[in-house]
């Protein structure tokens, strides 16, 4: 058996989310039909508790747009340039022994990860980008906040063909992981449907106001 949240997006109140875990029983093994497996058991159990309309967004999803909106997938706009979302969050980090690397923005997200993890840096102190400084807490704070950066300039298609009340990511394991692009997404929605999705992602401490501050 295992454990994964589902998230909603909620549209009132002081949280943009809300978080639902499911047990299911989870097909072990890395072939992406096992993986499909535990989409489609998770999916299930979920719909048993009245959440039927459920996107899986990753590059495991049945649905191209659930692929399209894997934060592998994405690009962000840095200055004029546009940049794989994963290496510029990677190329931010700020260790105790280096950082910020912006040389491996124009890598490949799994490049970008490999450099990272390539060597003992310390410890992660913060993020840096644009000549700016940015907290680890709230803990997903900065991640998230890429994330929708990548989709502000999409908001008006996404509202348009991504019509789905919930949202998952097979890969995301909260006992072991801090940044889940499924949580991001119904962030996004949820900024939309406040009208607020354009003030967040030009200021993070507007966005990050949002989260808890933990």
């Amino acid at each position: 058996m295992a454990s994964r949240p589902v998230f909603l997006p909620v549209v009132e109140g002081s949280a943009l989310v809300e978080e639902r875990s499911f047990d299911f029983p989870w097909a072990s093994g890395f072939a992406e039909v096992q993986k499909k497996k535990n989409i489609h058991s998770l999916h299930a159990r979920a719909r048993e508790s009245g959440i039927s309309n459920i996107l899986e967004i990753s590059t495991k999803s049945d649905e191209k747009v659930g692929r399209h909106l894997s934060a592998f997938s994405l690009k962000i706009y840095i200055g004029n340039e546009k940049f794989p979302l994963e290496s510029v969050y990677q190329g931010a980090k700020v260790f105790e022994e280096g950082g910020p690397y912006p040389e491996i923005f124009s890598m490949s997200p799994r490049e970008a990860k490999k450099f990272i993890r390539s060597e003992d840096r310390g410890n992660l102190l913060r993020f840096e980008l644009d000549g700016k400084r940015f907290p680890l807490i709230p803990k997903n704070a900065f991640y998230d906040w890429l994330y929708i950066r990548s989709l502000v300039d999409h908001t008006d298609w996404i509202v348009k063909n991504v019509q789905y009340d919930a949202f998952t990511d097979i890969e995301f394991n909260p006992n072991k992981q801090v940044n889940c692009q499924a949580r991001a997404f119904a962030e996004f929605i949820s900024l939309v449907e406040r009208k607020k999705i354009f003030d967040a992602a030009k200021d993070f401490t507007v966005f990050s106001n949002y989260l808890p501050a933990i």
